[in-house]
């Protein structure tokens, strides 16, 4: 078995398979998961919105709390389609980790550049610039260490190592939260938010640098957190390595990812008993439960859109899928400018936004109706501008 002392030469090396053209069904998983992210964040309003589109509560989950994990998926199986192709092609190991740091480097900046700029907006208001309970991790953030762990992972160790390090990483943080008393509290305390070993961590090390909506006592993309999130990415490299070595598109792949996707929910459901299924915790069951399901979106994707070839359905999720990253900052950016933006309406000053919402979204019907209305418009809007910039080949890359 290989170590990170000595890495081992990885599957894209050691008899593999020329690269294969663009993966139409991983840019349509792409694409579904954006759309969705988009539809949840972007209600009319927060207080009219159906429970599948919310997360839940503490455990358990809803389909809203499959989307992040499936990003993390979606990182992974990336992973050995690029860097395959590169390394084919010669370009030095070396050279390939030192991009991979840059890169991730530039993600996390990202993600605290979009943190950073609600502050702005506080500052123009004059009411300063403080910085002293500014949130540090987030979204991109996570992307960004999950994406750099696992690149790194598949490029100084074998598969057998690297699954390795995911059981060993699920095991153990199963056993820390159930079994390390947390200081003042005790172990194995998971019902209560700012009483686990994770909420402990992160005060411990970010101190007041948390997540403003649990009164900065956690942080849901926490520092202990990150560490079973990266194996949701290594979820996602062994879906890339079975794709990668199916040249021929096969039926046969397409039911080995979704059989392992059906396998895989069910060991998390089950283990869901004496370890809650929890987005905020990212516990080893959520793990294993939403890495089932994305393993089976993406086999039925792949069986679809590149085993059996049927491609008119999928051109508005591939204009998501290519431009992610530019539809996930652009539309927080915007979002965020239209919550700041102050109007007087017939209720006196209220945000552009809501503005917006209630003049013309509210009058449609029921709430729950005209606040689904304003996301799909939201998602409907962004289609337009990234169609076009689809047609033009303009795609945003970090």
């Amino acid at each position: 078995m290989a170590t990170l002392a000595e890495p081992a030469r990885p599957v894209a090396e050691v008899g593999a398979p020329a690269p294969p053209a663009r993966l139409v069904s991983l840019d349509v998983f792409r694409g579904v998961t954006i759309m969705g992210m988009i539809l949840v964040n972007n209600p009319g309003t927060w207080g009219a919105i159906y429970p599948p589109l919310a997360h839940a509560a503490w455990h358990g989950w809803t389909p809203t709390d499959l989307v992040f994990p499936f990003f993390l998926f979606i990182v992974g199986v990336a992973i050995p389609l690029a860097f395959t192709k590169r390394l084919a092609r010669g370009v030095d190991r070396g050279d390939l980790v030192r991009k991979t740091v840059r890169r991730a480097a530039v993600l996390f900046a990202i993600g605290l550049g979009l943190a950073f700029y609600s502050r702005g907006w506080r500052f123009l208001a004059g009411e300063g610039l403080d910085l002293s309970d500014f949130r540090v991790l987030g979204v991109l953030q996570r992307i960004a260490l999950c994406y750099l762990a696992a690149s790194l992972l598949f490029l100084t160790t074998s598969a057998r190592t690297q699954l390795a390090v995911g059981a060993g990483i699920l095991l153990a943080y199963w056993a820390a939260m159930t079994l390390v008393p947390v200081p003042g509290i005790g172990a194995g305390h998971l019902d209560v938010p700012a009483e686990t070993l994770a909420a402990w961590v992160d005060r411990l090390l970010l101190g007041q640098h948390l997540w403003a909506g649990a009164d900065r006592l956690w942080d849901p993309e926490g520092v202990l957190s990150t560490f079973p999130a990266i194996v949701t990415t290594l979820l996602g490299i062994v879906a890339g390595r079975w794709v990668l070595r199916d040249r021929a598109a096969s039926a046969e792949t397409a039911a080995r990812l979704m059989a392992t996707g059906l396998a895989l929910a069910v060991v998390g459901g089950m283990w869901g008993w004496v370890f809650p299924v929890n987005k905020a915790l990212w516990t080893s069951s959520y793990v294993l439960l939403t890495g089932g399901f994305a393993f089976s979106v993406l086999g039925a994707c792949y069986w679809a859109a590149d085993v059996r070839g049927w491609r008119g359905w999928t051109r508005p999720f591939v204009a998501y899928g290519v431009n992610a990253l530019l539809v996930f900052v652009g539309s927080s950016l915007l979002a965020q400018t239209l919550g700041r933006i102050r109007v007087v309406g017939a209720d006196g000053p209220q945000s552009l936004q809501s503005w917006i919402y209630q003049t013309v979204f509210a009058p449609v019907g029921p709430a729950e109706v005209s606040s689904l209305l304003y996301a799909l418009v939201w998602i409907g809007g962004w289609y337009l501008v990234l169609r076009a910039l689809h047609e033009r080949g303009i795609i945003w890359k970090v």
